[in-house]
């Protein structure tokens, strides 16, 4: 097990821990990623237990998140310079994740380099597509249906159905509605469609 306690190994073990974490929450169900996490975690606890873990370190990697938050919320312009921010906290708390008795970082800067840059820009890829698909609008959008006409398909007044783009709906109108008449839609109130008889 001596082998494996090495800062560089453990920074690589923690960083793709931290990566199934995600992994985990955007796809969650599977039981993969959340048993790689677990197993990762303990391996990673203990190596970090070995090491003695740069608590320093571990608030500017804490603190990276701020600027990468701010660049998915922020105009184009902006995302550049705070991308290179995180990016560059990455790579500071990183290399100092692990320090020896005089401070001298064990973690190696390349290495801290390459996997700050591959992570930072793999986790920027999910939480865009994510941000993008969040405000979509819905496929099915059922406030489009307002307006909409459609036929009774029974006579409606306190309850009925209404058949409205080839789907069937449940209907209710203040006024006696005969079956077959053509209706439009007003109103929606959960799957529940109010509607008035058509001119």
């Amino acid at each position: 097990m001596e082998v494996f306690i090495n800062p560089n190994i453990a920074y690589l073990l923690i960083v793709a821990t931290f990566l199934i974490l995600l992994v985990a929450i955007i796809v969650p169900g599977t039981g993969v990623p959340e048993l790689g996490f677990i197993v990762g975690l303990i391996a990673a606890g203990y190596l970090a237990y070995q090491l003695d873990i740069n608590l320093w370190a571990v608030a500017i990697l804490t603190l990276s998140v701020i600027p990468f938050w701010m660049a998915l919320r922020s105009k184009i312009i902006w995302r550049i310079p705070l991308l290179v921010t995180t990016i560059l906290l990455l790579i500071l708390g990183s290399v100092f994740l692990f320090t020896n008795e005089t401070g001298m970082p064990l973690v190696n800067p390349i290495l801290a380099v390459i996997v700050s840059l591959g992570s930072g820009g793999f986790i920027w890829l999910g939480a865009e597509r994510a941000a993008t698909a969040m405000h979509q609008a819905p496929i099915h959008n059922l406030d489009a249906l307002i307006g909409q006409t459609g036929e009774a398909r029974t006579s409606i007044h306190d309850e009925g159905s209404v058949q409205v783009g080839g789907e069937l709906w449940s209907a209710r109108s203040e006024k006696l509605i005969k079956a077959k008449h053509s209706v439009r839609i007003i109103k929606r109130d959960g799957l529940i469609l109010t509607v008035e008889e058509e001119e």
